[in-house]
């Protein structure tokens, strides 16, 4: 499985990435969605974590420009990794066009799972 986590903070990253080793799943990472979006360009991904407040583009907008590519990679599994707990974020992050959502810090399990659900439902999406 091969997953990009758009995030800033280097941190953040090296904990999913090393969780994400325990699953011997590949990450690839994007310290600004500007240069998460030019990756999804070049390479093909399962799964994309984005975090929702970064400089520059947030994950909201970062989302968006996802969902509105003319090609198949308009339909990745969006995650949402966020440390924000805004009553409404959840409905944003939907509308947004995301998947699912986990908060930080991450719990591994917290992290598989919302992954679980999301390629389950991408399956579903296939038959």
């Amino acid at each position: 499985m091969s997953v990009l986590f758009i995030e800033d903070d280097r941190m953040n990253r090296r904990v999913v990435r090393d969780m994400l080793d325990v699953a011997g799943a590949s990450m690839v990472e994007a310290e600004s969605a500007e240069i998460g979006l030019g990756l999804i360009d070049a390479n093909d991904f399962d799964v994309i974590l984005v975090d929702l407040r970064m400089p520059g583009m947030d994950g909201i907008t970062a989302i968006r420009h996802i969902r509105a590519r003319p090609d198949a990679k308009a339909r990745l599994p969006i995650i949402v990794v966020t440390a924000d707990t805004a009553v409404d974020l959840r409905e944003r992050c939907l509308r947004a066009g995301a998947d699912d959502i986990i908060f930080k810090p991450v719990a591994m399990d917290a992290l598989f799972e919302a992954i679980g659900r999301v390629l389950a439902h991408d399956g579903d999406d296939l038959l």
